[in-house]
């Protein structure tokens, strides 16, 4: 047994675990957990992973709910999903539609799908999920930036008496397009699961996933997109370091393990 399962999660507060890379397991009072970007593969070689072993054995935790930002391989990875459907045959999953075309050749039944696309507010059991654009359909051809492969989503998720914001993998320039953050500043949210890099490019740099989570209005804030890849990975403690006093707090997760988030 995991133990994510045995962790005590009192009312109005939110368990959260972190698996490394953007694979976050979110759990309420009640026990009801939603999987987000699961990502477990098995072979792991050295030059490849940090890890050497995979931070979950699907069978081993409860898993209720799934939900997907975008189909590329470390957030949508049909091998940790095929595992979670042959051990949790009742599990209800969520994304984007490529994401749930990858879960329909899976043998995944229909009715415990749903596509969803930016601008849609939908159910999942007690949690309710706001989807936004992390990448814009159409690019940013004046910024360089071209039309993504896939529909990159970002979710504000409320559960457990709190509003997390899960950014998917979002462009660099995030914080710089109103447009995109304006749906999400109105859904308020606590605590963020920002994905950021010091050198890469793709994704918002340190400076950049700090302004993004300035003008969000987060009160906390949890690096994402680490600690999984050897190429893709940073010290954690650098970005950490790079926030003001005042404003949004930085929290890091330890590797493949959980925290008791309490809702201001």
């Amino acid at each position: 047994m995991h133990a994510f399962n045995k962790l005590y999660v009192p009312e109005n507060n939110l368990g959260i675990h972190w698996f490394g890379q953007s694979s976050f397991a979110l759990k309420d009072s009640a026990g009801t957990v939603l999987l987000i970007d699961p990502h477990f593969r098995r072979n792991r070689p050295p030059e490849e992973f940090v890890h050497p072993l995979s931070p979950l054995d699907e069978s081993e935790l409860k898993i209720d709910l799934v939900l997907l930002t975008h189909d590329h391989g470390d957030h949508t990875c049909p091998e940790s999903l095929q595992r979670i459907n042959a051990a949790h045959p009742a599990a209800r999953y969520f994304g984007p539609a490529e994401s749930i075309e990858q879960l329909r050749k899976l043998g995944v039944p229909d009715d415990l799908m749903l596509v969803v696309t930016a601008g849609d507010i939908f159910q999942a059991g007690p949690a309710t999920i706001s989807a936004d654009y992390a990448k814009p359909p159409y690019g940013v051809p004046e910024e360089g930036i071209p039309i993504p492969d896939v529909e990159h989503l970002g979710y504000v998720i409320e559960f457990g008496g709190a509003r997390v914001y899960v950014s998917g993998d979002p462009i660099n320039t995030l914080s710089k397009h109103d447009e995109l953050l304006r749906p999400i500043i109105q859904c308020k949210p606590e605590i963020g699961f920002i994905t950021t890099h010091p050198t890469e490019g793709e994704f918002p740099y340190f400076e950049d996933s700090i302004e993004l989570a300035s003008k969000l209005g987060l009160k906390t804030v949890v690096p994402a997109h680490y600690d999984c890849y050897v190429q893709r990975t940073f010290d954690p403690y650098l970005w950490a370091a790079g926030f003001p006093e005042s404003g949004p707090k930085p929290c890091i997760i330890a590797y493949n393990e959980s925290i008791v988030y309490q809702p201001n």
